[in-house]
């Protein structure tokens, strides 16, 4: 006859199977876990690191010059820095926005150094954000208030008529600049085009296209605010080949004027300095010479007359006479640093 088990193995039994357990065996088998790096296929990166990182540098550049500028309209001090840059979708930056919040939309023409290039106006507009707080604050700095105290705006705030107008002063102003931070790169313009007052009303983007947000701080006179540059993927994909292209072209116009830039280096003038001697006089010898008198180089006539090209001693050789002219005949070349004076 079977063993019958009791209820107490029973449950011992079950609460085994419903753990995963299967005895010391399948404990001692069990590895550990690997762990994966989370990716979000839906949302994949466009640009690289280094894309980023340029981005930082031109818009550290940026906030520079836009600092410097508004210490001088608003006559206090300005402190501007990058807060983050990141990548994202259009509209998780939309959906941030909210009813009274203005946006300033930008046109951007990209320039070709290229001879007979003509320039290229970006189908997407960049866009910029300024905080409510910070942009009326900024106003009524330029209107002569000497307000040391953060102003208190309220969600939904409507811009007047007299404001909109001051917003589009300071944002034309502000959007100029932008373009000086990407000479290094490619020459850019980027130019006003016109107040978005409703923008969560108005489809400016197709809300899934990849856009690059450049979040700056903004400090002055008691007041912390917000600024962000909104950078389509589109327009970024073409500044960036625009940028390729011309260091493709400085390389290979590097490579092929060369030989050209070595013949007319070839074909240049240098100066040759003799130096026969030297010595040291006080200023009174000096002041008491006069024709006739003779300066002992401290040197015999046969030593070594030293040539110089540039500061540096080249050749040596001996003086003599060429059909009548004096002359010096070349007997060793130094061309080991070792040889030449500082």
């Amino acid at each position: 006859m079977s063993e019958v088990l009791s209820q107490s193995q029973i449950d011992a039994l079950l609460n085994s199977m419903m753990s995963g357990g299967g005895g010391e065996d399948q404990a001692e088998d069990k590895k550990p876990e690997k762990k994966y790096r989370k990716y979000d296929f839906t949302t994949p990166r466009k640009f690289t690191k280094d894309r980023i990182k340029m981005l930082n540098g031109i818009f550290e550049n940026y906030t520079r010059v836009i600092g410097s500028r508004l210490n001088a309209q608003m006559r206090t001090t300005c402190e501007i820095e990058v807060g983050s840059i990141e990548e994202q979708k259009f509209f998780e930056f939309n959906n941030a926005l909210t009813e009274g919040d203005v946006l300033t939309m930008v046109d951007v023409t990209i320039q070709s150094r290229e001879v007979g290039g003509a320039p290229v106006l970006t189908q997407d507009p960049v866009m910029v954000y300024l905080s409510n707080s910070t942009s009326l604050a900024m106003m009524d700095r330029m209107m002569g208030s000497e307000s040391e105290t953060a102003r208190d705006v309220p969600i939904g705030y409507t811009y007047t008529d007299l404001e909109l107008q001051l917003y589009e002063y300071l944002m034309r102003d502000m959007v100029a600049l932008m373009g000086n931070s990407w000479e290094n790169y490619v020459p850019i313009t980027f130019e006003y085009n016109r107040t978005e007052v409703n923008p969560t009303l108005v489809q400016l983007l197709n809300l899934d296209e990849t856009v690059v947000l450049v979040d700056m701080n903004i400090q002055f006179a008691g007041e912390e605010g917000r600024m962000s540059v909104v950078l389509p993927g589109s327009v970024l994909t073409s500044i960036f080949g625009e940028v390729n292209r011309e260091s493709m072209g400085r390389k290979i116009a590097s490579e092929d004027n060369s030989d050209e830039i070595f013949e007319q280096l070839r074909d240049s003038t240098l100066e040759i300095v003799a130096e026969l001697g030297d010595t040291e006089l006080s200023l009174s010898d000096i002041y008491h010479l006069s024709v006739g008198d003779v300066l002992d180089l401290g040197r015999s006539k046969d030593s070594p007359v030293f040539l110089e090209i540039g500061g540096y001693q080249w050749f040596t050789g001996r003086m003599g006479v060429h059909k009548k002219n004096m002359a010096i005949k070349i007997d060793e070349v130094c061309y080991s640093a070792e040889q030449r004076s500082e």
